[in-house]
């Protein structure tokens, strides 16, 4: 039986507040600590470097996956249980879906909100029904939320995407939940 996965989209950069790598490297270590792996952009960089490296340390298995533009940009991460080079965004995110038995979105930038909303709209067209649960560092995502909430009050979306996603407050919560998940 394979191990329960989870998908890890954040931040390429780690923040202005600590509180950000704080909750990136117990991301990891919990991953580990639960034998949960991980799979993440592959950078050595921000917030998905600092999941990886925790998540590493702890003895978890890695896997990183880069698009061939983006290993000089994003250095890749040394030292992964596994590395997969694509030939773009696009297969990066398919290649991230498929490792995926659930995803978990932390704080970051465009990328990772254009990563959280792909799989939000795979999810509302019946393309999966893996969980995606967002972790609320410090009120991050409440924006994003705010976003949807928008959509559903003037009409571009129905009340039911609410039920896409979860929100979690904390990494401890979050961890609680992915354990609770894989039963």
């Amino acid at each position: 039986m394979a191990n329960y996965s989870v998908t890890v989209f954040c931040g390429s950069s780690s923040g202005q507040n600590p509180a950000y790598a704080q909750a990136a490297t117990a991301l990891g270590q919990g991953l580990a600590a639960h034998g949960i792996d991980l799979a993440f952009g592959g950078g050595n960089v921000g917030l998905m470097g600092l999941t990886a490296a925790a998540a590493l340390a702890g003895g978890a298995h890695v896997t990183g996956v880069i698009p061939d533009f983006l290993r000089a940009r994003e250095v890749e991460f040394p030292g992964l249980s596994e590395l997969i080079v694509t030939d773009s965004m696009h297969t990066r995110k398919r290649r991230l879906f498929a490792l995926a038995d659930a995803f978990v979105v932390m704080p970051g930038g465009l990328g990772t909100c254009d990563e959280t909303f792909e799989i939000l709209t795979w999810k509302q067209l019946g393309q999966h029904t893996k969980p995606i649960i967002l972790v609320d560092i410090l009120g991050w995502a409440q924006p994003l939320i705010a976003l949807i909430e928008a959509g559903i009050a003037h009409g571009f979306a129905r009340p039911g995407v609410r039920e896409l996603f979860e929100v979690q407050s904390s990494v401890a919560d979050t961890l609680a939940r992915l354990v609770q998940l894989r039963g």
